[in-house]
């Protein structure tokens, strides 16, 4: 861009982005957010956002609000709201242009019989029977297309350009097809729609765009962009430029795949805190400075890759470390009964809200003769090397006092249900005993004020990297596009992880009553959570697991 400016090419960077509004914005689409806006900010020039909605069928309103939604929230605003649809009349008269050059023609074929004619990598395509009609009659039928004479899939408009081309995308590409849809924006007043390997380049060249910044498996189409530029005769020309996608392992980011996992209710919707959109990763607890930091730590290359998910759930740890408060949350509870606490009694107890945060202040606790603990940190007959709670053993617990474990109360069943414990008033935190050492600490909560709270805890939603083989096919340049089917044998939602979403009932400290929706805090050893918005309800917060506390993972050193 540097060297476009210097020379005078251009005199103003400007870039776009052009979702198509046919399902929510993902992960992938966050790398190519940052890196239109960031670019085009950084040589002081601007970007528009697009909506590229050539498509009737799968397009729709909700979609257009949602991405206006994402973009802002991940810190960005646009120059220009534009819909390729305010271009139609002005694509149609291009498309008029080039069957006056001899460029289109009118096609009868089926759908299927151009695609068996089309050829393949190593044998080239067949000319279509209707290929040299005359420039009247296509003109003629163009035009009655147009005014909804055909049926859906009767007639197509196709570029003549060459069916012998080692490029597939120059053998004569559809163009315009009929489609007698409803349309968002522009209603019922088009029944034909240009394809978007044609519609995207006009739109680029009327809105002045200079950079047109697209992921790696557009590089084959850049001699058709290219083409249409010239023989529409385009006053402007925008040069096109390629990046590789960001895919993220375990993730699926083909929007018609994600749409199946809504349509088949696999998930409870686009912003299922499972899903890799960019609102689902919101209701999950992700910040818009955490997913800024993950694709600018990713890069821009045109190198095929995957990046693990670790390195994304790393980045949101990074940005919450120093922002969320500290507290304790009890997952699977087991009442504790301290025997020799006063009856009645209630003390409060202060506590750090973030102890790598001093500014973040300090709260206060209540304490008194029951509380709750996890059922993981008791143990009847434990291994070695076992420090939480067991018959006999002392353990502290965090910012209280050391407790005993004397007695065990079963139920019928000879489940635990309750544990008589003493404690020792001489071992308060913060008092400076400096006695006997206990090698366990375990967190808790007070049980006459706790806060019931529901948490749910999510794993990958598929088992397996399930991206692998779509990227590859993508960069290949068998990228799903509007005429494009599955044709996989084996449907993709066979590897969804029966385990993805798991829920826990349990208590949190009562300052968490008043908690609204997307706080976020830091349970204790259990991880970094924030309130959901779609099932948390006043004084029964539900909480969702953005991240465990710790990983493996470490960021390579630059």
């Amino acid at each position: 861009m540097i060297d476009d400016l210097e020379s005078g090419k251009v005199k103003e960077v400007v870039t776009r982005f052009p979702p198509e509004p046919n399902g929510y914005l993902h992960i992938g689409h966050a790398k190519a957010i940052w890196i239109n806006f960031t670019l085009a900010d950084e040589f002081g020039g601007k970007t528009n956002l697009r909506f590229d909605d050539t498509n009737p069928v799968k397009e729709d309103a909700e979609y257009v609000n949602a991405i206006k939604e994402d973009v802002k929230w991940l810190g960005f605003d646009w120059e220009q709201l534009r819909f390729a649809s305010d271009y139609f009349e002005e694509m149609y008269n291009r498309a008029v242009l080039l069957i006056k050059k001899g460029k289109a023609y009118v096609d009868d074929q089926s759908p299927e019989e151009i695609r068996a004619n089309r050829g393949t990598l190593t044998e080239p395509g067949k000319n279509s029977p209707y290929r040299d009609r005359s420039v009247e009659e296509n003109l003629d039928l163009f035009e009655r297309m147009r005014a909804g004479e055909f049926a859906n899939g009767e007639r197509v408009l196709r570029a003549k350009i060459d069916m012998a081309s080692p490029n597939i995308n120059l053998r004569d590409p559809v163009i315009y097809r009929i489609s007698h849809a409803h349309h968002h924006n522009t209603g019922d007043k088009w029944c034909i729609y240009p394809m978007y390997a044609f519609a995207h380049p006009l739109e680029d060249a009327i809105e002045g765009i200079t950079h047109s910044l697209c992921s790696l498996e557009f590089e084959d189409q850049r001699p058709f962009y290219d083409w249409v530029i010239a023989e529409c005769e385009m006053p402007n020309t925008p040069r096109q430029y390629e990046f590789g996608r960001l895919n993220v392992t375990q993730t699926v980011t083909s929007k018609r795949k994600l749409k199946q996992l809504v349509d088949a209710k696999v998930v409870d919707g686009w912003d299922d805190p499972r899903m890799p959109t960019i609102s689902g990763l919101r209701r999950l607890g992700y910040t818009p400075e955490a997913l800024r930091n993950f694709v600018y730590e990713t890069g821009i290359s045109k190198a095929y890759g995957q990046v693990d998910r670790q390195v994304l759930e790393h980045f949101i740890r990074e940005d919450l470390k120093l922002k969320a408060p500290r507290t304790m949350a009890v997952l699977d509870p087991i009442k504790v009964v301290i025997t020799n606490y006063p009856e009645g009694q209630v003390e409060w107890l202060e506590a750090e809200n973030n102890s790598e945060n001093p500014e973040m202040g300090v709260r206060q606790i209540p304490f008194s003769r029951e509380i709750y603990i996890e059922q993981e940190d008791f143990m009847e007959n434990p291994p070695k090397k076992y420090f939480r709670l067991f018959p006999g053993n002392e353990v502290r617990l965090k910012h209280a006092y050391f407790i005993k474990c004397n007695e065990v109360i079963k139920d019928e069943n000879g489940k635990v249900i309750e544990l008589r414990c003493t404690y020792d008033p001489e071992t308060k935190s913060g008092s400076g005993f400096t006695g006997r050492k206990v090698k366990g600490t375990i967190h808790w909560v007070e049980a006459t004020q706790a806060v019931p709270a529901e948490f749910r805890l999510f794993e990958p939603l598929f088992k397996d990297e399930e991206s692998d083989e779509e990227v590859k096919q993508m960069v290949a340049g068998e990228a799903e596009s509007e005429e494009a089917g599955d044709t996989s044998e084996k449907s993709f939602l066979d590897d969804v992880n029966p385990n993805s979403l798991q829920i826990a009932h349990g208590f949190v400290e009562p300052n968490m009553k008043d908690a609204k929706p997307q706080d976020k805090f830091q349970f204790f050893r259990h991880g970094y959570f924030n309130v959901d918005y779609k099932y948390s309800e006043p004084g029964r917060p539900v909480f969702n697991r953005v991240v465990s506390l710790k990983s493996s993972f470490q960021l390579p050193k630059s």
